[in-house]
């Protein structure tokens, strides 16, 4: 009787677990979607004096999708990206010179405002200028809240010495030949190493002769001196003064400075004009209307193997490293990021280094107009900030 009891019990177990129906089985939790916000802000140079168009400013989520978006020419931008805390990236060019990072707590379906402290555009680049006679970008440069370090075509020729910055600029009228000419050869070579080991250059209308050789200036194609080589660029010393109605030819550059047309003041006896370029070394920037002739290029397509490698400025040392990220409409942009983030974004298919260009090759950027060592410019100040902002 007692083992019949025993079966009895066990029969009726099972069956009541049986009439479980399958509405009543465990389930398995879902994943609760992220959803978005947003974060606005609006960007400036780092004494709040100027708005900065054209900057990106991204962020990325725990698996290290970048969310990223652009500022315009007021400086404004709205980043939509996950719920969440986030650090976000403000800089220009590809991050290496200035950048600048916030903190967000973004919610979903709102919006968060960044403070104007949070979003000015910090200098990491040390920067150099040699003084001219018929330029000031050093004006600029103070303006906008940066420094500069003044040196000497005699620093030039130290490669020790030129090794320490991450960007020089050569003003129109700092090359004096005839009292620096044995210097010449030295000075030329460092900048080509320089230049091929990351650093950048801005040049303007004389300082040409920097590039491609020539006196204090350049009449000629093919003369002895410069580093980039003949077939790439010619320019002489030919234009006449004058109002010199110019257009914005790239497309971002126009964005950033919200106009893409400008008069420009020729107002000495002469200015280069340039006469041949190579298409696939340089990219135009800005053109003459009537003629379609360059009046502002830029390149990073500078190698010579037979120069040594060489670190170059302050960037190596602040654990950011340049990279390469498409974006989901195709759209390849160039960012600063922390170095632990590299082995993730790697993975998801970012590459090392610009996403354009030669080697480790910096920035060449030559305009035919400048600052005037003697007052304003006009709209023309606008794309020289924006030169000084993505060397």
């Amino acid at each position: 009787m007692k083992k019949f009891n025993l079966l009895f019990l066990l029969i009726l177990i099972l069956s009541l677990g049986s009439c479980r129906s399958d509405s009543e089985t465990a389930e398995t939790p879902t994943a609760i979607a992220v959803q978005n916000g947003k974060v606005k802000g609006k960007i400036t140079s780092q004494n709040g004096a100027k708005t900065i168009g054209g900057a990106s400013v991204f962020t990325f989520d725990e698996k290290y999708k970048i969310y990223h978006t652009t500022s315009d020419s007021e400086g404004n931008f709205t980043l939509e990206a996950p719920e969440g805390n986030h650090t976000i990236y403000i800089q220009t060019g590809n991050g290496s010179n200035f950048r600048t990072q916030a903190t967000a707590n973004i919610k979903a379906n709102e919006t968060v405002n960044l403070e104007l402290t949070q979003t000015k555009l910090t200098q990491v680049a040390k920067i150099a200028y040699v003084k001219g006679t018929f330029d000031k970008i050093e004006d600029i440069i103070q303006t906008l809240g940066y420094t500069a370090t003044e040196i000497t075509n005699t620093d030039l020729a130290n490669l020790n010495t030129l090794a320490q910055y991450d960007i020089v600029f050569l003003n129109c009228g700092s090359r004096k030949f005839s009292q620096f000419a044995n210097l010449y050869p030295v000075i030329e070579n460092n900048l080509a190493v320089f230049v091929a080991n990351g650093g950048s250059i801005y040049a303007s209308d004389w300082d040409v002769s920097y590039l491609v050789g020539g006196n204090d200036n350049t009449n000629n194609c093919n003369l002895a001196g410069g580093f980039i080589p003949d077939s790439k660029l010619c320019s002489k010393n030919i234009g006449s003064s004058g109002i010199v109605a110019g257009t914005v030819s790239n497309t971002s550059l126009a964005t950033a400075l919200g106009f893409n047309t400008l008069n420009l003041d020729f107002d000495l006896g002469a200015w280069q004009k340039i006469t041949n370029y190579d298409p696939a070394y340089w990219e135009v920037l800005v053109k003459e209307t009537a003629s379609n002739d360059p009046l502002m290029i830029r390149t990073n397509q500078f190698t010579d193997n037979t120069l040594p490698n060489i670190p170059i400025g302050n960037a190596p040392s602040l654990n950011f490293v340049t990279v390469c990220i498409t974006l989901s409409n195709n759209v390849q942009i160039s960012v600063s990021v922390p170095q632990v983030a590299v082995p993730a974004l790697l993975a998801l298919g970012a590459t090392l280094g610009s996403c354009s260009g030669a080697g480790n090759s910096g920035y060449i950027y030559y305009t035919a107009f400048h600052n005037h060592a003697s007052g304003n410019i006009g709209n023309a100040a606008g794309i020289l900030q924006y030169v000084i902002l993505n060397l």
